[in-house]
């Protein structure tokens, strides 16, 4: 099991060094309280935002975020979103994660902070709704102009 793991880290890392920001997330997060925190751009308003943690468990989450809006200062955006949500440990978890937050881009620093809420609703191994999901993303903006 860890040979998996630390492959699908390697595997993580390099799909990531494609995304246009990358980071920690900080929080409630599926398989502990820290994750790897990656966006891969889809458009101008749409998005893939994934993570993976490792603590209690494997957490995968990638979810894409339909709307992806500024909002009257380019600075701050809001986005929503869904997508699966994955724990491999003991008990196994697969479930279908929302996601809505507010973002802010500093101008002139390749940075970027954000807070959002996400609710689990967990299919297997036992059908439940985890309310909490409650994260602080803070990520490095690569060619930021």
């Amino acid at each position: 099991m860890k040979k998996f793991l630390i492959v699908l880290s390697f595997v993580f890392i390099g799909y990531a060094s494609q995304a246009q920001e990358l980071g920690i997330r900080l929080g409630n997060v599926t398989g502990g309280s820290a994750a790897v925190d990656g966006l891969f751009s889809l458009g101008k308003f749409s998005r893939v935002h994934a993570n993976v943690s490792f603590g209690s468990g494997l957490g995968i989450e990638a979810l894409w975020d339909f709307l992806y809006k500024p909002l009257d200062n380019e600075a701050f955006h809001w986005y929503v979103g869904a997508g699966p949500s994955l724990l491999i440990d003991d008990p196994f978890k697969l479930g279908v994660a929302g996601e809505i937050g507010l973002g802010y881009y500093f101008k002139g620093v390749p940075i970027s902070l954000s807070a959002d809420w996400r609710p689990t609703f967990v299919l297997v191994e036992k059908t439940s709704m985890d309310w909490g999901g409650f994260g602080v993303n803070v990520r490095y903006v690569f060619n930021k102009k």
